[in-house]
């Protein structure tokens, strides 16, 4: 009696979705990819969201809670291209060497270009960190900590090794 209750059309659904129960508990027959699997397209994700990591691979990922699929972005000192390859929208160039390095920005937004530590050879006093590029007696120039009560840019005055 229960047959004859059922038309031909849900006797046909029923049994088409046993079926792909029955193939998706067997894991033939996977719909969606779960947060952090690797995949090809949005299509494939249960979140619709497929996007590159910094292995530079394609992983699913969560949505935004705005609903928004974005792109995994580089952080400070990674290399870069663009200023939006990087988290902070800041790409720098180093000294005058073709590479780019994704750097901070300050409170007032501002991207800060990348410095050089002490010890490392300078052109201007703009380059270093201590704000300070003096040459010695190599004549060539290289970034020192500024010096002092003052904490001016200078080199101190080493005593003649004789006097001492």
């Amino acid at each position: 009696m229960a047959g004859m209750l059922l038309g031909p059309f849900t006797k046909a659904g029923i049994l088409k979705l046993l079926l792909t129960s029955l193939l998706l508990s067997q894991g033939s027959m996977k719909l969606h990819k779960n947060i952090g699997e690797i995949c090809r397209t949005n299509l494939e994700c249960f979140s619709e969201c497929c996007v590159v990591n910094e292995k530079m691979q394609k992983i699913c990922a969560r949505r935004t809670l705005f609903m928004q699929c974005n792109i995994w972005k580089k952080p400070n000192g990674y290399f870069c291209y663009h200023n939006n390859d990087c988290l902070s929208n800041c790409c720098v160039p180093i000294d005058h060497r073709p590479q780019h390095f994704c750097a901070p920005r300050t409170i007032f937004l501002k991207c800060l270009p990348w410095k050089k530590k002490e010890g490392e050879i300078c052109s201007s006093h703009k380059e270093c960190q201590s704000q300070c590029c003096l040459s010695r007696y190599d004549d060539i120039p290289h970034c020192i900590p500024k010096t002092g009560v003052l904490k001016k840019c200078l080199y101190l005055e080493e005593e003649p090794r004789w006097q001492s």
